[in-house]
């Protein structure tokens, strides 16, 4: 999207030129639409599973961006070989995670492909002054992670039948909550910055976040919550290929320093399904987001700062 040119619509609040979860329309004094879409292959064997992360997976953005989601629209990928059963099976679990995010799906697509794919195109509504971007860091704020990592390490290692059964049950518990409650624990304490972390992993998040601000985040590598499986299985070299490529994208760009675990860093760039918000909050409020989050029960975690700019986007300590 970046070679083409910008929009000239005084409307288009968030567009493609930023690396924003989602684009924002001005539609009046009162109300801004927020619109994304996402779908992707299964991540899991179980049809109705699948259909819940994908969606979760798709409405976490309008959340990111501050919003309610308020309309989707079912789109699918399937081939002629899978039974209608599963195909209904993914609707259906797609539709439990939009109905439990107070929206309505009004229709789809299909298409038939060879491998199946699922997700949902997601209307939002927030009011203009409260949009949530992943540039408006202050120096000083604090960061907060609302869910652990490593779902890409563990769902690398379904795939091999690696996992036990309670290992699966928490991969799927963690793509399956929605952001919903982490953003109605946050939005009240006016952030300054949030996004979701998903395929880029934390530090690919985090590099976006930090440009988008001009400053330098700072991670407490040893805070930042990772699902201790993960943490064993990275140690045993079982890391997806989606990590590697994160690392392309953000190494250059991060200084780290010595005594982090190397299967913690790995975790750091593990690409996310359905991952956590990522919010940056002033200081000052960072007991009152903690205290909300406690009501709605999620376990956010403080997990680094934001600092004065330096040479690298994103500075990593133990």
């Amino acid at each position: 999207m970046s070679g083409l040119p910008k929009p000239d619509d005084p409307n288009l609040l968030v567009g493609y030129d930023s690396s924003d979860d989602a684009a924002v329309y001005k539609v009046s004094d009162d109300v801004a639409m927020i619109q994304t879409v996402d779908f992707f292959p299964p991540v899991v064997d179980d049809p109705y599973t699948f259909g819940q992360i994908a969606a979760a997976n798709a409405l976490s953005d309008v959340y990111a961006m501050g919003g309610k989601p308020t309309l989707a629209m079912n789109l699918l990928a399937f081939p002629s070989c899978l039974p209608l059963d599963a195909v209904g099976a993914i609707l259906e679990g797609g539709a439990s995670k939009v109905a439990e995010a107070g929206a309505i799906i009004a229709g789809g697509h299909s298409i038939e492909d060879k491998e199946p794919k699922y997700g949902l195109c997601v209307t939002g509504l927030v009011h203009p002054s409260r949009i949530l971007t992943n540039s408006g860091a202050q120096e000083g704020d604090i960061l907060v992670l609302t869910k652990a990592l490593g779902t890409g390490v563990l769902s690398t290692a379904a795939k091999a039948a690696l996992l036990e059964q309670r290992d699966y049950d928490q991969m799927v518990a963690l793509m399956t909550t929605l952001n919903k409650y982490a953003a109605q624990a946050a939005v009240p304490t006016a952030p300054n910055a949030c996004t979701d972390i998903t395929g880029f992993g934390l530090i690919g998040h985090v590099k976006e976040m930090a440009q988008g601000c001009g400053h330098t985040i700072e991670l407490w590598a040893g805070q930042v919550p990772i699902v201790p499986k993960a943490l064993e299985l990275a140690r045993d070299g079982i890391i997806p290929a989606g990590a590697y490529r994160n690392m392309d994208f953000a190494q250059g760009d991060t200084t780290q320093e010595a005594d982090i675990p190397q299967e913690v860093l790995d975790c750091l760039y593990d690409p996310q399904t359905a991952g956590g918000l990522l919010i940056s909050v002033p200081e000052a409020r960072i007991q009152e987001l903690l205290g909300r989050m406690k009501e709605e029960g999620v376990a956010a975690v403080p997990i680094g700062t934001v600092r004065p700019r330096e040479q690298n986007w994103v500075h990593i300590k133990p």
